[in-house]
C-alpha cells in the first residue's frame, strides 16, 4: 500500500514534524485517465512553503489533510492514459508519496529518451532540466535579457537555481559575483566559475558586493537575479549601471513569515532605469521547452553546466528535506531518494 505525507495544519514560521502526517493511501482500481506510479525521487522546493500558508497566491493554497504535491520522477506500473505504457519514466506532481494512483491534474509528461539515451539521469529533471534549471535560464537568458559581457550577480549562487545561473552565465562570457552562505559553498561556486564570491554570513552583502565589483574593475552590475530578496536586493539596488535588468525569482527571506527588510535604495530603481521583473517557470516554460532542452542538454553533454545534489533517502525524510532548505543545509538540488 502506497503511503503519503499529509498536511495537518498551517505552519507559523518554518514548518516543523507538527504540521505533517505520513498516512496509508487507499488501495483503489485505476480509473480512466489515471496511471499507478512507483515513485523513484522526490523534489522538494522553497515555493512549496507559500503553498502551505492559507489564502490566494500565483499557486492554490495546499488543502489540509489531503496528500501533499510536489515534483517527482516515477516509473509507470499500469496505465489507463493514452501515450503512456507500464515502464515509462514520466515527470509529473504527484510527488510526497512513493506512488499510487495519479491523474492528469498532476500534469504527467515522459521523460524525453533522447537525453536519457545521452546519459542524463532521471533525476536531472527535477533539477538542472527542470524546474530550477528551467527557472536559472528562463530568468537569465529571457526576463533578464542577458548577454555577453553583462555583470551578472546572483544571489543564493550555491543553490539548486543560482548554481545553474553561475554556470548559464559562464558559458555566455559574462562576468559572475557571487553570494553563498559558508565557505564550502563559495569555494564550490567559485570551481563553477565564478569571477568573486562572497559569504553573506561574513558581513554586509551591500560593502562585500561593492567589494567584488571594485576587484574586478567593474563600475556596476547589469543583471541581478533575485533568489532571496532583502539585504541582497537592496545592494542590487545600490550596485546597479544604467538601465539593468533584474529576474525576481524567489524571496526566501520572508518565506516564513520575517517581515521583509525595507529598500534604502529603491529609489535608484527610477534614477538608474532599472528594469525589475517577477516571473514564475510554469508561467513560460512550455513556450521555451525545446530550446532550453536543447541548450541545458548540451551543455550537460558538454560538460559546461555541472549538477550537485543533496539528497535525503526515504520518503520518511521528506519533512526534514524541506526544512533543510531554509536552514541552507542544500548545496545544489536538495532531493529525497526512494
Amino acid at each position: 500500500m502506497a503511503k503519503a505525507w499529509f498536511l495537518t495544519s498551517r505552519p507559523t514560521g518554518l514548518p516543523s514534524a507538527d504540521n505533517f502526517a505520513l498516512r496509508d493511501l487507499p488501495d483503489l482500481p485505476l480509473g480512466e485517465d489515471q496511471l499507478r506510479v512507483r515513485n523513484h525521487w522526490l523534489s522538494v522546493d522553497p515555493y512549496m512553503r507559500g503553498r502551505m500558508n492559507e489564502g490566494a497566491s500565483y499557486a492554490p493554497a495546499y488543502p489540509l489533510d489531503t496528500p501533499l504535491t510536489g515534483g517527482a520522477i516515477g516509473e509507470v506500473l499500469e496505465s489507463r492514459i493514452e501515450g503512456f505504457a507500464p515502464g515509462d519514466l514520466i515527470l509529473h506532481l504527484g510527488g510526497w508519496r512513493d506512488g499510487g494512483i495519479i491523474t492528469l491534474d498532476h500534469m504527467p509528461r515522459l521523460l524525453p529518451v533522447q537525453w536519457l539515451d545521452s546519459g542524463i539521469k532521471p533525476q536531472c529533471f527535477l533539477h538542472n532540466m527542470g524546474l530550477t534549471g528551467g527557472t536559472a535560464w528562463i530568468g537569465l537568458l529571457q526576463v533578464a535579457a542577458a548577454r555577453p559581457g553583462d555583470v551578472v550577480f546572483v544571489s543564493a549562487a550555491a543553490g539548486a537555481v543560482g548554481s545553474a545561473v553561475v554556470q548559464l552565465a559562464k558559458a555566455r562570457e559574462m562576468t559572475v559575483i557571487a553570494s553563498a552562505g559558508g565557505p564550502e559553498k563559495g569555494e564550490w561556486v567559485r570551481d563553477l566559475g565564478a569571477d568573486a564570491v562572497f559569504d553573506y554570513k561574513q558581513g554586509g552583502v551591500l560593502d562585500q558586493l561593492r567589494g567584488a565589483l571594485t576587484r574586478l574593475g567593474k563600475p556596476g552590475i547589469d543583471v541581478y537575479f533575485d533568489n532571496v530578496g532583502g539585504e541582497h536586493l537592496d545592494a542590487a539596488l545600490a550596485t546597479a549601471n544604467g538601465f539593468a535588468r533584474f529576474a525576481l525569482c524567489g524571496m526566501i527571506d520572508i518565506y516564513n513569515g520575517a517581515a521583509p527588510q525595507p529598500l534604502r535604495y529603491i529609489g535608484r530603481a527610477i534614477a538608474a532605469r532599472i528594469r525589475m521583473e517577477g516571473f514564475i517557470y510554469s508561467d513560460l516554460f512550455s513556450r521555451y521547452m525545446e530550446e532550453f532542452y536543447a541548450d541545458m542538454g548540451g551543455l550537460i553533454a558538454s560538460g559546461a553546466v555541472q549538477m550537485r545534489e543533496t539528497v535525503h533517502d526515504g520518503l520518511e525524510s521528506a519533512p526534514t528535506a524541506f526544512g533543510g532548505l531554509f536552514a541552507g543545509q542544500n548545496i545544489g538540488k536538495m532531493l529525497v531518494r526512494l
